[in-house]
């Protein structure tokens, strides 16, 4: 991946042509981690509507040991955003270049963590929940908040029912019958082309993860763990070039 257009995707300057590549990436690794997660441990762990509904389902049968599995996914989930605000915050103070890359980069590693460990995360439980749901909806929670943070909420990666929801606001507006005399009704083409963009991302990633976890096992996340890695990394290389530089004008 050239130097310079990883500097593009992932360093602290922004613009919308890195924003819409970075989105299409990572909406591929979502559709992945999401579909080859729910070979591995049964459940989707990317959309947490599903997960809120089921609760409530749970809790009005009675099934509290259920409820509670959904709210300790649940809370990973947030938890992930929370450390993504976290990492971006401390970025910025320090005008950062890897401000958005560091949450990345803390998402490669969980993700190898998760290759390599899986087998035997999976026989570990926290609230009933076993670590491998846990660690993938922090992971999930963790991409969802850093292309939320970076593009203005304009693009998400993690979930479709917001992208689909667009894509047919945009199709109504393309199929509106303008008449004479009234402003016209027009479609945001760009913006759709991203939406279409972003949902066969993830549907791409979903197929490649649900083959890749069905032959593989855990092991099929590696490649997407070196993927982010190759991302995030030239941001973080510039941070650690600086230092000798801070370092010799600190007092």
């Amino acid at each position: 991946m050239p130097i310079n257009y990883a500097r593009r995707l992932t360093g602290s300057r922004r613009e919308p042509g890195g924003n819409r590549h970075l989105g299409a990436v990572l909406a591929f690794v979502a559709g992945a981690a999401n579909a080859g997660g729910f070979v591995a441990v049964q459940r989707y762990t990317s959309h947490m509507t599903g997960i809120v509904a089921g609760m409530a389902d749970d809790v009005a049968l009675g099934a509290i040991d259920l409820a509670a599995a959904g709210l300790g996914a649940l809370a990973a989930f947030v938890g992930g955003a929370a450390c993504c605000a976290l990492l971006v915050n401390f970025g910025r103070r320090r005008a950062l270049h890897s401000v958005y890359a560091l949450p990345l980069l803390v998402e490669a590693v969980l993700m190898l963590s998760f290759g390599v460990l899986g087998a035997r995360l999976a026989a570990l439980h926290v609230l009933i929940v076993p670590v491998t749901v846990m660690l993938l909806c922090f992971m999930m929670g963790l991409q969802n908040a850093v292309i939320t943070k970076l593009s203005n909420a304009e693009i998400r990666t993690t979930h479709m029912t917001g992208v689909m929801t667009d894509i047919g606001i945009e199709l109504g507006r393309a199929l509106y019958p303008n008449g004479a005399g009234m402003p016209p009704v027009a479609a945001n083409r760009a913006r759709l082309r991203l939406l279409v963009v972003l949902a066969l991302g993830f549907f791409t990633g979903g197929v490649a993860g649900a083959i890749g976890f069905a032959r593989l096992g855990y092991a099929a996340v590696v490649p997407l763990a070196l993927l982010l890695v190759l991302l995030a990394i030239v941001p973080v290389l510039d941070d650690l070039r600086r230092l000798p530089i801070s370092a010799q004008r600190a007092p």
